[in-house]
């Protein structure tokens, strides 16, 4: 971990300048919704600690009413009682994932992204002690996985393609790993995590 710290720091926006909307891809959201206002939520780009830092994911339950059986980042909506919307990221990861807050070390912040479903994401990218215990709510998530960082910083693991959306064609990107198919919305974040490292 300690060897790539410094360039992740260096890619990412300040805790202290966290970004606000619009999101980096406000346009092509603006062709398929409009510009009403987005309701805010995060994420946790968490990063477990070891020799090969790990990016902590979610599968959601196919019980749910929306990205049912997607794989996603921990989070979601902010909630009135949240300081910021790092509260918002760790208090989400605490019940979706049963991850202690006092476990995980903000880094820094992506930029926004703008959903399907009307949100503008801020994620929040952080570190993760190595010995957290992660425990998936049974209501919400089916399973918690690792994929290295390593992985999503070789280029030949980001796949492209186009698909059609309401009569819009979209860029899309995706990763494959051991079984899982990582795409919308948590791939989109990790593109941008690239781009703002140069990997890409």
């Amino acid at each position: 971990m300690d060897a790539v710290l410094p360039t992740l720091r260096s890619a990412l926006r300040p805790l202290s300048d966290p970004p606000s909307a619009p999101g980096w891809n406000h346009a092509e959201m603006a062709d398929l919704l409009g510009d009403a206002p987005r309701r805010q939520a995060a994420v946790l780009m968490g990063l477990r600690e070891g020799v090969q830092p790990r990016l902590v994911l979610t599968v959601r339950n196919d019980n749910l009413p929306s990205h049912a059986g997607q794989v996603a980042l921990p989070g979601g909506r902010r909630d009135p009682g949240d300081a910021d919307l790092v509260a918002t990221a760790l208090r989400e990861s605490e019940e979706e994932v049963g991850l202690e807050p006092s476990l995980v070390t903000p880094l820094g912040f992506l930029d926004c992204f703008e959903t399907i479903s009307g949100y503008c994401v801020t994620p929040v990218v952080a570190r993760i002690a190595e010995s957290a215990l992660l425990r998936p709510a049974p209501d919400e998530v089916a399973e918690v996985f690792e994929v290295p960082l390593a992985f999503f910083l070789d280029p030949a693991n980001l796949r492209r393609y186009t698909m059609d959306y309401r009569g819009h064609r979209r860029e899309m990107v995706e990763f494959v790993h051991g079984g899982h198919r990582i795409w919308g919305a948590t791939a989109a974040m990790l593109l941008n995590l690239l781009q703002r490292m140069g990997r890409t």
